[in-house]
C-alpha cells in the first residue's frame, strides 16, 4: 500500500501546528518521522489515524482519496497506530487487550476466551515472545506493555503501522527483537512509520527520513545519505553538541545516603551515598531495581529495610509528602501514569508540588502560583498555547518539562530524575542535561536513572551499575564508557 498526504495544515485555536505538510510512506519501506518535541509529529499521524481532522489537505491510499473521521475508520483502512502513551487497559488481562472492540464470540455469543487466547499466542510465537496471555496488563513493566501493543498491531494485519517512540522504555535486547520484527514486516510488503527521538536507531533500521521543524517539513530523503549530526541539525535549526558535559565541580558534604537497602525481589543490600553538587547516575539492564530503590527513598513503594540519612540524620520516609519536607524530590519515568494529573490544567499540574506552601487556611495564593509557573515556562522553554489548557494538550516532552517545572519550584536537596529523556527530542534533551548540571552548580545532589550509558556517560561525574537488584560496580569520570557499563551490567567485572 502507497500512502500519500498532501497539503495538510492544522491549527488548534490560535496555535499553527501544521503548515502545508506533505508525506509519503511505500510499502515495504521503514520511513523515520522526526522533530522536536512540538514539531507537528504526532498531529501529523493523529490525522492519519483518525484522532484529528486536517483543516486542508488530503490523504490518499493507493492514489484513492481517503478521509477517516474515527481511529476505527483508518485501522479499516489497514492503519494501525502505536502510540507513544500507551493505549492499554491495566485491569484487563493481555489476550483482552488485544482484542478491544473486535472480541471473538461463540454462537451463544459469549466471548470466546479460548480462541483469543491462542491466536495471540500465534503471535507471540512469531514474536519470539515467551508471555503468557493470562497475565494482567497491570503486572507488566513498561516494555511488555509496549511489546503487547506491536503485536496488537500485528493481530490486526495491518499494511500501515505508525510507532510512535516504540523503543523508549526496552532493553537492549527488546530493541533488537522489535527491529527484527520490523524487518520481518518490512520485507512482507508493510509499510512502518518510526517516529524516535534516538537518531542512531533510525540510521540502523529506517529506509528514509522526513524532518518536522515547527509545523513546517524541512527536509526528507534517504537514510544511506545523511547522517546522525545532519538529521539533529534538521531538527533543531543548527549544530548540536555531543561532547561530555562534565564539568569542574565543587563537591560538597553527603546529601543522601542509603546503606544496606533491600526489598526483596527488586535490590538487596545496596548502598550509596551522594554529595552536594554531584552526577551521580543509577544505571543497568530493565529489571535491575533502581528506578525500585529510589521508589522506596521517596516513600512511593513501602516494606524497604535499610537505613536513609539526609544530610546524616536519619529519615523514616513513608510517604512522598515526607519525602518532600525532607527534601527529596522524584521525577518519575512513566509520565502518563505517574508524573501528570490528566484532567488538571498545565498550571495545576506544573505546581501541585508547591500548594502546601503556596496556601493559607485552604486558599491558595493563585497569583504567586501563576508567577512562578510563568517564569518556569520560560526558563525551560514549554511550548504551549494557555497555561489554563489540559495537559494532555502538550506534546510529550512538553509533558516532561512540565514535571520538571513543579518539583525545581519545591527547591529540593536532593532531585532525583528517573529516565529524564524518555520520549523527548534532542534539542530538549540538551536543554534538561543544562539543569541538572546547572541544580549541581547551587549545590543540589543530583541523581539519574538512565538506561542510555551515553546519557550516563555525558552527564554524570559517578556511576553505580546494577545487576539483577545488587551493585555489580561503580565508575567514576573516565572510567565511564559503553563498555565498561555494559560489562558490569550483564554481571561481569571492569
Amino acid at each position: 500500500m502507497t500512502l500519500e498526504m498532501k497539503g495538510i495544515y492544522k491549527s488548534f485555536g490560535a496555535n499553527d501546528v501544521l503548515r502545508d505538510v506533505s508525506f509519503t510512506l511505500n510499502g515495504g519501506e521503514i520511513c523515520a518521522l522526526l522533530g522536536e518535541n512540538g514539531a507537528g509529529k504526532s498531529t501529523l499521524m493523529n490525522i492519519l489515524g483518525g484522532v484529528h481532522h486536517a483543516d486542508q489537505g488530503q490523504i490518499l491510499l493507493d492514489g484513492k482519496r481517503v478521509a477517516f473521521q474515527t481511529p476505527a475508520d483508518s485501522l479499516k483502512h489497514g492503519i494501525a497506530f502505536i502510540h507513544q502513551e500507551l493505549n492499554l487497559v491495566n485491569d484487563l488481562a493481555i489476550y483482552e487487550n488485544m482484542f478491544i472492540g473486535h472480541e471473538l464470540r461463540k454462537k451463544n455469543r459469549f466471548l470466546d476466551s479460548a480462541a483469543m487466547i491462542a491466536k495471540t499466542n500465534e503471535v507471540f510465537k512469531k514474536m519470539d515472545l515467551d508471555l503468557d496471555p493470562r497475565i494482567m496488563v497491570r503486572d507488566l513493566d513498561a516494555s511488555y506493555k509496549q511489546i503487547v501493543e506491536i503485536a496488537r498491531a500485528l493481530l490486526m494485519e495491518a499494511s500501515i503501522i505508525i510507532m510512535d517512540e516504540p523503543t523508549t522504555s526496552l532493553t537492549e535486547p527488546e530493541i533488537r527483537r522489535v527491529f527484527d520484527m520490523m524487518n520481518t514486516l518490512r520485507k512482507s510488503g508493510v509499510g512502518i512509520v518510526f517516529i524516535s527521538h534516538k537518531l542512531r536507531e533510525v540510521m540502523e533500521i529506517c529506509t528514509r527520513y522526513t524532518v518536522l521543524r515547527d509545523g513546517n517539513m524541512v527536509s526528507s530523503g534517504l537514510v544511506s545519505e545523511t547522517s546522525v549530526d545532519m538529521l539533529a541539525r534538521d531538527m533543531v535549526g543548527h549544530d548540536v553538541r555531543t561532547q561530555s558535559l562534565r564539568r569542574e565541580k565543587k563537591i560538597g558534604n553527603v546529601i543522601l545516603s542509603g546503606k544496606g537497602m533491600t526489598l526483596e525481589p527488586h535490590f538487596r543490600n545496596v548502598s550509596f551515598e551522594v554529595h552536594a553538587g554531584e552526577v551521580l547516575g543509577f544505571t543497568g539492564l530493565l529489571g535491575d531495581g533502581r528506578s525500585e530503590l529510589f521508589q522506596a527513598v521517596f516513600g512511593a513503594i513501602h516494606g524497604a529495610s535499610g537505613t536513609v540519612e539526609v544530610e546524616g540524620k536519619p529519615v523514616h520516609i513513608r510517604t512522598t509528602g515526607q519525602a518532600l519536607k525532607a527534601g527529596v524530590g522524584y521525577v518519575p519515568r512513566n509520565r502518563k501514569e505517574n508524573g501528570i494529573i490528566k484532567d488538571m490544567s498545565i498550571l495545576e499540574n506544573g505546581t501541585v508540588v508547591t500548594w502546601p506552601r503556596d496556601s493559607k487556611m485552604g486558599f491558595l495564593h493563585s497569583k504567586k502560583i501563576e508567577k512562578d509557573f510563568d517564569d518556569f515556562e520560560k526558563e525551560l522553554h514549554i511550548k504551549l498555547g494557555s497555561a489554563k489548557d489540559l495537559i494532555g494538550s502538550l506534546s510529550g516532552g512538553n509533558q516532561q518539562k512540565v514535571v520538571l517545572a513543579k518539583w525545581l519550584d519545591a527547591n529540593p536537596k536532593v532531585l532525583v530524575f528517573d529516565n529524564p529523556t524518555q520520549g523527548v527530542d534532542v534539542g530538549a534533551k540538551e536543554e534538561i542535561y543544562d539543569i541538572i548540571l546547572k541544580l549541581a552548580e547551587v549545590g543540589v545532589a543530583v541523581i539519574v536513572l538512565s538506561s542510555e550509558a551515553q546519557e550516563i556517560i555525558r552527564v554524570c561525574d559517578r556511576t553505580v551499575v546494577m545487576f539483577h537488584g545488587s551493585v555489580q560496580g561503580e565508575l567514576v569520570g573516565d572510567e565511564m564508557n559503553e563498555q565498561a557499563i555494559m560489562r558490569l551490567a550483564t554481571g561481569g567485572q571492569v
